[in-house]
C-alpha cells in the first residue's frame, strides 16, 4: 500500500523519492565527535593551542564546553580571546568603508585587505605570553596569527548556517560592536569579511592539525588535518556533490517544495536552490554515523589544478561554473534585470569575471514564458523614463512594449550574456547554468511588489543602463540568444546534443541522452552535470569510484578523473546536462 502511494505521488508530480538533501562523501580516515574526545586525544597536553575559525562560530558555546572537558581531566587552562587584539571598532570601520559602496544598499567592492590588518600586531604577540604553567588556548577568528609554530584547530561553518545565525541576531561583522541591518551585514560579509577570512583559511589549510564543524549547537565534529587533505586529494580525482540549500523569495514557487523530500513545508515557497556555488555550498564528509561539513572552497584551495585542469591557468582556485534552480511554479515573474559587463564588474566590484548566464528549462507549464532581449523598436531614453516613472509612482508597466517574451520550452537553453535584459516568467523550473558570480543583478522593473518583509525592493536602473546592450533586440535575439541544438549520434542507444552558448560565454553545454550507458572523457576539463530527465544514473570514474545520482541532482567530475561512464538505472531514456569551460576560453581573460 505504501509503495502504491509513493508511485501515485510520483506520477502526480508531487515528490521525487530519491533526491538527497544531504549528499555525503566517504572520508579517507575517521571523523570524531564531541569536545571531550578532542580534549582527551589532542589538546590535553599542549602548552599552547590556537583555536581559529570562520565568522559565525558560537565561540561562547565552544569555550564553555572545552572548559568543562579540561576540568573533568583536572587541567587548568587559560582561554584568551583573540578579539582582545583587534583594532578599535572605529579604526576598523574607517578601514573597511572604501569597500562598502557608500550609500549603495546592495553593492560594494571586494576588499584588498587581509585579516592581519584588523589586528594590533604587538597585542597579538602578547596574547600568548605565559607567566605561569597554565596551558593557553587562544580562540577566535584570526587566532592562528598569534604564532607560526603552535598547533591549529580550525572550526568551519557553512554559509547557510552563518546566515541563519545572522538573521537570529547572533552574528556581527568582524570587529563590529553592534548588530546592523541584515542586508548591510551580508554586504560586508560578501565584500570584506568573507574575503579576508577565505584568504586566511587558504593560507592555514596545509598547516591545520584539526578541522572541526560547529553547526550543531551542543557538540562538535572533527578530524585530523591529514585526513582532510587526503580526502580532498581523493575527491579531486573522482567526483563530488555539494550540499544544496534552499531559500524563499517574493517570486518563489512550489516545484521544489512538492518534489524534493525533506524540505520544510512551512516555508511559503522556494525561489532558489543553491545546487553548486563555490562561495555558498559545503561538502559533507562521512565516516559511519559521523558527519563533518567543510566549505567547498577548501577543495579548490588545495586541489584547484586537479579540479579545473586546462582552466586552472585562467581561474586559479575560483570554481568558474555554478548551477542553481529558479523555481517560479505557481509563483511570479522574476524582476526584469541584467548583469554587469566584464570591465564594469572588475572596476566597480572587484570581481575577476562577470555573471554570464543561461536558462535551461527543466520543467514548465504550457503558459510559461522567458523574457529575453528588446523589442526591435526599443528607444533607450523612452524605456528609462518609463521605468523611472513606474518606480516613482508605484505604477505597473506594460514591459512587453519594450522587452520580448518567448514561450518556455522544456530542455530549451536561453542565452543571457552580460548586458542582456531578461527574466524568467512564472511556472518555470529553471536550471541556471552560469558563471560563478551570483549577486550582481541590476533590477529595472519588479512588477510593483514588496519584498517578503513588505518593504519596497530596491531597483538599479542607472547601473542597468550603464551595462545594457541595446543591439540585442528583434530578430537578433532569436538568432543569437536561443541556443540551436546540434545532435551527434554516438551509437544505437546514445547521442550527444550540443547546445551552443554565446561567444561571450566562457563555458558550453552538452546534453547526453542514452537508454543504457555512455562513456565520456573530460579532455582536461571539469564537468558539472545534472540528470534533467530520467530516474537515476550510476557514475563510474576511471579510478573505479562509483556513485548513484538521481533526477535533478548536481555533481561534478574533476578534470583529473580523465574519464567516466554513466549507466541508466531507470526505465526511460536518461538525459544528462554537462557544462564545462570552452578550450579556447581557458587562456582568455
Amino acid at each position: 500500500m505504501e509503495q502504491q502511494q509513493k508511485e501515485m505521488e510520483l506520477a502526480n508530480g508531487k515528490v521525487n523519492l530519491n533526491y538527497e538533501i544531504c549528499p555525503t562523501y566517504p572520508v579517507q580516515g575517521e571523523i570524531f565527535k564531541g569536545f571531550e574526545a578532542l580534549v582527551t586525544n589532542i589538546l590535553g597536553d599542549l602548552p599552547l593551542c590556537l583555536l581559529d575559525g570562520y565568522i559565525g562560530v558560537d565561540w561562547h558555546t565552544v569555550v564553555n564546553n572545552l572548559e568543562a572537558s579540561f576540568k573533568s581531566l583536572g587541567k587548568e587552562v587559560r582561554f584568551v580571546s583573540v578579539d582582545q587584539a583587534l583594532l578599535p571598532t572605529s579604526s576598523i570601520e574607517t578601514m573597511v568603508q572604501p569597500f562598502l559602496g557608500g550609500d549603495d544598499p546592495i553593492f560594494g567592492t571586494k576588499t584588498s585587505l587581509s585579516l592581519v590588518d584588523f589586528f594590533d600586531g604587538d597585542r597579538l604577540k602578547s596574547l600568548i605570553y605565559n607567566g605561569s604553567a597554565q596551558q593557553i588556548v587562544v580562540y577566535g577568528c584570526g587566532a592562528a596569527l598569534c604564532s607560526s609554530t603552535a598547533p591549529i584547530v580550525y572550526i568551519d561553518l557553512p554559509k547557510n548556517i552563518i546566515q541563519k545565525r545572522m538573521r537570529a541576531g547572533l552574528v556581527r561583522n568582524l570587529g563590529a560592536q553592534r548588530l546592523q541591518d541584515n542586508k548591510q551585514t551580508y554586504k560586508r560579509f560578501y565584500f570584506v569579511d568573507w574575503v579576508v577570512l577565505n584568504k586566511h583559511k587558504k593560507a592555514l589549510l596545509p598547516h591545520i592539525s584539526i578541522m572541526a564543524d560547529q553547526q550543531e549547537s551542543d557538540t562538535i565534529s572533527w578530524m585530523y588535518g591529514d585526513t582532510l587533505r587526503k580526502t580532498l586529494k581523493q575527491m579531486s580525482q573522482s567526483f563530488f556533490r555539494v550540499r544544496p540549500w534552499f531559500e524563499p523569495g517574493v517570486w518563489g514557487g512550489q516545484w521544489l517544495k512538492n518534489h524534493l523530500p525533506g524540505l520544510d513545508q512551512e516555508v511559503p515557497n522556494y525561489a532558489w536552490s543553491f545546487e553548486m556555488i563555490v562561495p555558498e555550498n559545503g561538502l559533507v564528509l562521512t565516516d559511519g554515523g559521523n558527519q563533518l561539513e567543510i566549505s567547498f572552497d577548501q577543495l579548490m584551495y588545495q586541489e584547484s589544478e586537479n579540479v579545473l585542469g586546462k582552466a586552472y591557468r585562467r581561474f586559479g582556485d575560483e570554481f568558474p561554473i555554478r548551477f542553481d534552480f529558479l523555481d517560479t511554479y505557481e509563483g511570479g515573474n522574476l524582476s526584469i534585470q541584467c548583469h554587469p559587463r566584464t570591465a564594469y564588474i572588475r572596476e566597480n566590484f572587484g570581481e575577476s569575471f562577470t555573471q554570464d548566464e543561461t536558462y535551461y528549462i527543466v520543467d514548465c507549464e504550457e503558459d510559461a514564458k522567458v523574457y529575453l532581449g528588446f523589442q526591435d523598436n526599443i528607444e533607450p531614453k523612452r524605456f528609462k523614463q518609463a521605468l523611472e516613472q513606474s518606480f516613482e509612482k508605484n505604477e505597473a508597466l506594460n514591459i512587453e512594449d519594450y522587452v520580448q517574451k518567448f514561450p518556455a520550452e522544456k530542455h530549451g537553453l536561453y542565452l543571457i550574456p552580460n548586458g542582456t535584459v531578461h527574466a524568467s516568467g512564472k511556472n518555470n523550473l529553471v536550471l541556471e547554468i552560469s558563471a560563478t558570480p551570483y549577486i550582481f543583478t541590476f533590477k529595472m522593473y519588479d512588477w510593483v511588489r514588496p519584498d517578503l518583509e513588505g518593504n519596497p525592493r530596491p531597483l538599479n536602473i542607472d547601473r542597468a543602463f550603464d551595462n545594457l546592450d541595446f543591439s540585442r533586440k528583434g530578430q537578433a535575439v532569436i538568432d543569437t540568444l536561443i541556443s540551436k541544438p546540434v545532435q551527434q549520434v554516438l551509437d544505437e542507444q546514445s547521442s550527444v546534443i550540443h547546445l551552443p552558448t554565446h561567444p561571450e560565454h566562457f563555458y558550453t553545454v552538452d546534453r547526453y541522452e542514452f537508454d543504457d550507458r555512455v562513456n565520456i572523457l573530460t579532455h582536461g576539463q571539469c564537468h558539472v552535470l545534472m540528470l534533467v530527465e530520467g530516474e537515476s544514473i550510476e557514475l563510474t570514474t576511471a579510478n573505479g569510484s562509483k556513485h548513484v545520482f538521481n533526477f535533478v541532482e548536481t555533481f561534478a567530475i574533476p578534470a583529473a578523473a580523465h574519464g567516466y561512464s554513466l549507466r541508466n538505472l531507470g526505465q526511460k531514456k536518461a538525459k544528462v546536462v554537462v557544462a564545462f569551460v570552452k578550450d579556447e576560453a581557458c587562456l582568455n581573460q
